[in-house]
């Protein structure tokens, strides 16, 4: 195998070849291959974001971090229909996350329940008709993070020209990667052959209302940096297949956020001032290694709390990063108790019965 294809594989498929292998020099080649690979990937996304953070201003950051996953990510996978109906959907989704968040920010609490599940929804339906190939993870994290970040005025219309840059780019690397897959089939085909029996659409329904509802109590209730507990719930009900009980899920997600907070307050107290900023990129390059869901959890805390330190202080982000992940797991697993139990008096179509 050719090292630059080595270079393009997931870390799990990586271990999977080190743990086959007969010789030390081909686990060598493919530990070579694991630490190399990270390496230019976070050099480009600082690189990326960096630019185009710099042009359409640094409040639409969180905006260009989505368009780097959304560009990753769709060089491997398409949305499972034509590439011609998947260019429009792409600019509905770029649409939707551009304006719910915005939306959202202004609207009454009794609105945001029926918004968030709109558009939540809707991005899911035209992105995720294969959950297993990790689409639903991906933007899901972008319209959470978004709304946790929005914008107006000024700031939103350099946002809607950013998410038109990011459909260019992306747009071109999905009819470059995908026009010669699914060409007999239309997004009208997906929609016609959707009931609410299929393990799909309920996975769909049960993530984007889930979803919906903590992200609302977070901004109704005006808890810091709520967007921390939606990616905690997200990450709990985005598990596919489709599974009555969540608990195993539920404890890795607080034991990695726990051990992630603590590993990054001691690092941060143990080290130079200058090596701080640092910390971010260093989690980004160790999730390269990472197959284990706990230890992703744990990394992930590097990014998420170096920026949330210099708003709260260290203290105050450790603290607010475990009780919102706790917040947000908790309201998973009791809103997928529910929505189990709905579908085991019929309420609901129960997948595990298919």
């Amino acid at each position: 195998m050719k090292f630059y294809n080595a270079l393009q594989m997931d870390p799990a498929i990586l271990k999977r070849k080190i743990a086959s292998c007969d010789t030390r020099r081909e686990k060598a080649y493919y530990w070579a291959a694991m630490a190399i690979r990270s390496v230019p990937i976070v050099a480009f996304a600082i690189l990326f974001i960096s630019l185009l953070s710099g042009v359409f201003g640094s409040d639409n950051t969180p905006m260009a971090v989505a368009l780097f996953c959304m560009m990753l990510g769709i060089r491997f996978v398409n949305f499972e229909y034509c590439v011609g109906d998947s260019l429009i959907t792409l600019a509905a989704v770029l649409a939707i996350l551009v304006f719910a968040p915005s939306a959202a920010a202004v609207f009454p609490p009794v609105l945001l329940i029926p918004l968030h599940f709109a558009a939540f929804f809707a991005i899911l339906y035209m992105t995720t008709q294969q959950p297993e190939m990790g689409n639903g993870g991906l933007y899901s994290f972008a319209y959470i993070y978004l709304t946790g970040n929005p914008v107006a005025g000024e700031a939103l219309v350099r946002r809607g020209l950013l998410a038109v840059t990011g459909y260019f780019i992306c747009g071109l690397i999905l009819f470059a990667k995908h026009r010669s897959r699914h060409k007999t089939t239309r997004f009208h085909h997906v929609v016609q052959k959707s009931k609410l029996s299929d393990p799909i659409l309920l996975w769909q329904l049960r993530m984007a209302l889930g979803v919906s509802l903590v992200l609302t109590a977070g901004q109704a209730f005006g808890v810091e940096r709520f967007m921390w507990m939606g990616f905690a719930c997200a990450s709990l009900l985005s598990e596919y297949p489709y599974r009555s009980n969540t608990f195993p899920r539920f404890r890795q997600r607080i034991v990695g956020a726990v051990a992630g907070s603590c590993a990054f307050l001691l690092l941060y107290l143990g080290t130079p001032e200058a090596f701080h900023s640092l910390m971010g990129p260093l989690g980004g390059l160790c999730l390269g290694f990472c197959t284990d869901y706990r230890y992703k959890t744990a990394l992930n805390c590097f990014g998420a709390l170096m920026l949330g330190a210099g708003i709260y202080g260290l203290t105050g982000a450790v603290i607010l990063r475990i009780l919102d992940t706790l917040l947000g797991v908790t309201f998973g697993l009791a809103f997928a108790a529910i929505f189990h139990q709905l579908a085991a008096v019929r309420l609901l179509p129960n997948p595990e019965n298919e």
